[in-house]
């Protein structure tokens, strides 16, 4: 498997930095799909077009167990820093996630797999909007998967790209990898009034201070220690100058968890949080957006990928994942079929480690091979059970 990846090389090169020279966000990645369904329809996959608003299904194989592979395609609104052949042509548009190269070697994948003598099915998933949302607050896996993308699936598996560790390895554990997410924003409600004057106000930014506060002793006295948990301020914004309190500052966060039970503990004391406002003589309003489930890695298909991974590349070549409350779309497609998502090395030694989401982030392609293979094996084993 590892000889039929090295000889696509040059293809999956080929592919990656065409969609990395051609960035699209969102579910606004027509070219991307287009040529990714044009790709597979050459192989011989049976394709669906515009699922999930733009994603790509494609299918191949008759009867037996079917296994799905999940690649994003979607890039991120950040001005690229790097000076390469294949640098971003659209500008303020960059993969400076990987996604570029998911999709590229889940291309190789499935040419090598379009070769094979397959004992049952195998379903590719390439994806939009893995990164954000649309007006109605689904991404891309969300979408896909409430139109059937995943119906009768046995297992799925999906990669993400790792600038942290070596060509040549792959990362990957069993249960939580990363989690859930809910964004949440706030307004808080006082009097306003002249700045020179406070005791005839009821000043937001008092009332901002002891939520502040309180947010920040949620995790450490409320949330059971053995449960992964982050409560974050992103954004306060409040008041227009010096001399004036103003009747109001807004607020955003976001909640990250492995549990749901977590989850819904995390959100009832956020809301008691918040009530202080009112025992301070204010109000608020406070809402919620759910995001995402946490990955859960199932155990049989973990340690499926980690025996593929020391087969192919040998003993020393699976290591630990690295846990993260980072959230991924990936677990909507786990609703119904185990499955796990790895990390890939492709870390470029002799540079500094520009890490996921950076505008000078970049990847070793000579991983593009090794996660192809993996991918492509891993398919074919579970096709053998």
């Amino acid at each position: 498997m590892i000889k039929q990846a090295h000889a696509i090389s040059e293809e999956l090169i080929e592919w990656r930095r065409d969609f990395h020279m051609h960035p699209e966000t969102g579910f606004d990645v027509h070219r991307t799909a287009g040529i990714v369904a044009d790709e597979l329809e050459k192989m011989g996959y049976r394709v669906k077009r515009g699922v999930g608003k733009t994603g790509v299904v494609a299918e191949i194989g008759e009867g037996g167990k079917l296994v799905a592979i999940r690649a994003d395609m979607d890039a991120l609104p950040i001005f690229e820093l790097n000076e390469t052949d294949y640098v971003s042509q659209n500008e303020g548009k960059m993969h400076a996630c990987g996604h570029d190269s998911h999709t590229a070697m889940a291309l190789g994948a499935a040419k090598i797999l379009a070769k094979e003598k397959l004992n049952g099915r195998v379903r590719f998933l390439f994806q939009p909007c893995e990164e954000t949302a649309d007006e109605e607050g689904l991404s891309g896996a969300q979408r896909m998967y409430s139109e059937g993308a995943v119906e009768g699936v046995d297992y799925v598996i999906a990669q993400h790209v790792d600038p942290t560790i070596p060509v040549g390895t792959i990362a990957i554990n069993e249960g939580p990898s990363g989690g859930g997410v809910d964004s949440w924003t706030a307004t808080i409600y006082g009097k306003g009034g002249h700045g020179a004057h406070p005791h005839a106000t009821i000043d937001p930014f008092v009332l901002l201070a002891h939520v502040i506060m309180g947010l920040n002793s949620i995790v450490s006295r409320r949330i059971d220690p053995f449960e992964p948990t982050v409560i974050s301020i992103g954004a306060v914004n409040g008041g227009f100058t010096e001399n004036v309190i103003p009747d109001k500052v807004e607020m955003k966060g976001t909640i990250r968890f492995t549990s749901l039970q977590t989850h819904k503990k995390a959100r009832e004391e956020v809301t008691r949080i918040f009530d202080i406002v009112k025992t301070l003589g204010g109000d608020y309003k406070l809402d919620f957006l759910f995001g995402g489930m946490p990955i859960l890695n199932d155990k049989f298909v973990s340690d499926s990928i980690a025996n593929v991974g020391k087969d192919l590349l040998g003993e020393g070549s699976v290591v630990p994942l690295q846990k993260t409350l980072g959230a991924e779309d990936f677990p909507e497609f786990l609703r119904d079929a185990p499955g796990a998502m790895y990390m890939l090395g492709t870390k470029i030694e002799g540079r500094p480690v520009y890490e996921l989401h950076h505008p000078k982030f970049d990847l070793d392609e000579r991983a593009l091979p090794v996660g192809t293979a993996v991918l492509a094996e891993t398919a074919l084993r579970f096709l053998k059970l």
